[in-house]
Parts: C-alpha cells; sequence; structure tokens
C-alpha cells in the first residue's frame, strides 16, 4: 500500500473507534476476550473479535491460546505494540484536558 504521509500508515493500524481502546486496557495487563468485552460495554462482540484479529494481523497484539477445556484465550500486547505506548500516552493525556475543557465525564468501570 502507499501513503501520501506516513500519519495514514500509523491510522491504518489504529484507525477507528475500538483498536486504542482495546490496547490501552492490554497496557494494564493481559485481558480474556470476556474481560475486554466488560471493560468496554458498548462495544459488540462481532466487532471486538473482527479489531482483534486486525490488531493481530497487523502484529500489535499476541493471541496466546491455552489448550484446555475450555479453551483459554489471552491477548496481550506484542513487542511492536508496546512502541505504540508514547502515542497511547499522548492521546489519554490530550484526552484528560478536553474532559475537563468541556466539563464531560469519565464513567469508570
Amino acid at each position: 500500500m502507499a501513503y501520501n504521509i506516513p500519519v495514514e500508515a500509523t491510522l491504518q493500524v489504529i484507525g477507528g473507534k475500538w483498536k486504542v481502546v482495546i490496547m490501552c486496557h492490554l497496557i494494564k495487563g493481559e485481558r480474556r476476550t470476556s474481560e475486554l468485552k466488560k471493560l468496554m460495554p458498548n462495544i459488540t462482540q462481532k466487532m471486538l473479535t473482527q479489531q482483534l484479529r486486525e490488531l493481530e494481523q497487523d502484529g500489535v497484539i499476541i493471541r496466546t491460546v491455552y489448550e484446555q477445556v475450555p479453551p483459554k484465550v489471552i491477548y496481550s500486547l506484542s513487542d511492536y505494540g508496546w512502541s505504540l505506548r508514547p502515542i497511547l500516552d499522548a492521546m489519554c493525556a490530550w484526552g484528560e484536558g478536553h474532559i475537563e475543557l468541556t466539563g464531560e465525564e469519565v464513567v469508570s468501570s
């Protein structure tokens, strides 16, 4: 794929409503799919699965399957995913300032 400017490559990997949110949850530690779903109640199961697959395909997250009954699947950030940490931290800091400016609230889970 050809990009006009480098930021297009970044958005190709982390663009969309949910990918950054997923990565922010994975910064705090590995998670099962069900845990991510609880942390993100407004995402559909189909969308969560799709976003996880895309992040895995792009090498940002690692999917580990434990062979047991029922199977246990854990997601974590790859080293490549961790390289996005400064971007995610900057986005969080900007969001905190925006929330203060607008007086909106953060709903904690």
